[in-house]
């Protein structure tokens, strides 16, 4: 049976969200349904806000979270009614050319739930990443729901659903950095964050977070930064060479998606270095580089998709960890918030004030 819940809403580009009449018909086969209980205010539900993703307006945004499965369509083992999920982005097919190759991370043929969830006048929305969870309820792919321990809170839960595994993915699966590596991480927000995080548990010696922030710069320091370096006051690349014996670091993560800041962390890596892109740039930018600056520098230029995580491999663990106390995941929780607050928790986070807002319900 359909059911009615309240969602956040994306009307109009550029508009603000509105709190309206979600419909969510019952799961059909290979989808399910999950009772939100937590969904972070993640800068990507702004882009769609902004229109810098789609123009399949109107959305329904949120997509960070967590939640408790209600019911599942037929043609669904994984998941059951009661366990406790994280829903992630890239559903994995296991048939496509890169599952096929044993790389299920790279899957491209990511899929959502079929049915669509409309306004109360019939009208379809646009779930953001294929979610859309600023709303009680839920319906997507049975392949989005990642059973996890349920000892953990699901407001800390549910960022491992974008943004913190985007940046502990960009450093641990992407980048590959590994004991006594040196590392730096350009942007400091929640991603960057993750990537800080990501690389002081994989043993890297020397980590150095980069931001225009001071207050960011010590946020960052509580993830285990070992140095920090505000690029208003110092240019980062000479500032990343010195902490660095002059030669550059390891691995520079480049967290904001900027071609500026990416130009800084592709002169800010050592001779055969390694960039990693995890920061999502709009469409009009472009970057200009030397081609022979490239080839004489060797070292690998790679883009992080959600931190080429693997749903099923990287959230479990994830959480054993947490719950071990050995990843502070509770540090990113800024505040928590009503479902009518989101609006406010997007200036706020324009504004840097916040780490992650998280809607509960």
């Amino acid at each position: 049976m359909t059911v009615k819940v309240q969602g956040v809403v994306a009307a109009r580009k550029g508009a603000p969200v509105e709190l309206m009449s979600v419909l969510v018909p019952d799961p059909g086969p290979a989808e399910a349904l999950v009772r939100v209980q937590a969904c972070g205010v993640c800068h990507t539900d702004l882009h769609y806000r902004e229109g810098g993703i789609g123009d399949d307006f109107p959305y329904l945004l949120g997509h960070e979270a967590a939640g408790v499965v209600q019911a599942v369509g037929g043609d669904v083992a994984d998941v059951a009614p009661g366990d406790f999920v994280i829903l992630n982005w890239r559903a994995v097919c296991g048939h496509c050319r890169a599952c096929a190759r044993g790389r299920p991370w790279y899957c491209f043929a990511t899929h959502n739930a079929s049915q669509k969830m409309t306004l109360e006048d019939g009208t379809p929305l646009s779930p953001a990443l294929g979610i859309g969870a600023f709303a009680e309820q839920t319906l997507v792919a049975a392949g989005q729901c990642t059973k996890v321990n349920p000892a953990i809170k699901p407001e800390v839960a549910g960022l491992l659903g974008c943004g913190v595994m985007a940046g502990i993915g960009a450093a641990i699966n992407t980048g590959g950095v590994s004991r006594g590596d040196s590392v730096a991480v350009i942007g400091c927000g929640g991603v960057g964050d993750g990537a800080v995080l990501g690389a002081s548990l994989a043993g890297a010696r020397t980590v150095i977070a980069v931001d225009v922030d001071d207050r960011k710069l010590e946020w960052a320091r509580g993830f285990g930064a070992t140095h920090a370096v505000n690029s208003r006051e110092t240019d980062p690349v000479a500032g990343i060479r010195e902490l660095t014996g002059g030669f550059g670091a390891d691995v520079v993560i480049e967290a904001i998606g900027r071609p500026e800041t990416y130009r800084q962390a592709f002169y800010a890596r050592d001779l055969a270095g390694t960039v990693v892109l995890v920061g999502v740039p709009t469409p009009e930018m472009q970057l200009d580089l030397p081609l022979l600056d490239v080839f004489g520098r060797g070292g690998a230029l790679k883009s992080s998709w959600y931190g080429d995580c693997l749903p099923s491999r990287d959230f479990p663990m994830l959480v054993d960890l947490h719950l071990q106390g050995r990843l502070p995941l509770q540090k990113f929780v800024s505040e928590t918030i009503g479902i009518d607050q989101v609006e406010e928790a997007f200036a706020k986070m324009s504004r840097g004030e916040v780490l992650r807002s998280v809607v509960t319900f």
